[in-house]
């Protein structure tokens, strides 16, 4: 054997048999519902309350679905316009980022977006 190569002695080991098996839910399916259910940044949940938008569970589903679309093709971060409100998110997150009220929207510039989502009523 080389004398420059040291060889580690490394004990196998022996499986304990009354351990007790702590069982987790790694399934694909959770982990994949966990990465598809879409957050709102405290900044976003503060701008909601103050604005007084309310925006019920489909309508967020409906954004959620759209942001996962962009999300396949290519979008990371992206404009969503309802009529009730715009919203900036990250698709790359899931997270809504900043919520604006619609009339509010219209006389804004946004940037650092590299896409835009349009849901009609």
């Amino acid at each position: 054997m080389d004398p420059r190569i040291h060889q580690f002695h490394q004990p196998l080991q022996t499986p304990q048999k009354n351990k007790a098996k702590t069982k987790t839910d790694t399934s694909f399916q959770k982990v994949f519902h966990e990465a598809q259910t879409l957050k709102i940044s405290k900044h976003a949940e503060k701008r909601l309350k103050q604005r007084n938008i309310e925006i019920d569970e489909t309508k967020w589903n409906e954004i959620s679905n759209k942001m996962a679309e962009a999300k396949s093709k290519g979008v990371t971060d992206s404009l969503v316009i309802t009529n009730q409100a715009a919203f900036v998110v990250s698709t790359k997150n899931n997270t809504v980022v900043t919520a604006l009220g619609r009339e509010e929207a219209a006389s804004q510039i946004f940037t650092n977006i590299n896409g835009t989502i349009v849901l009609e009523d």
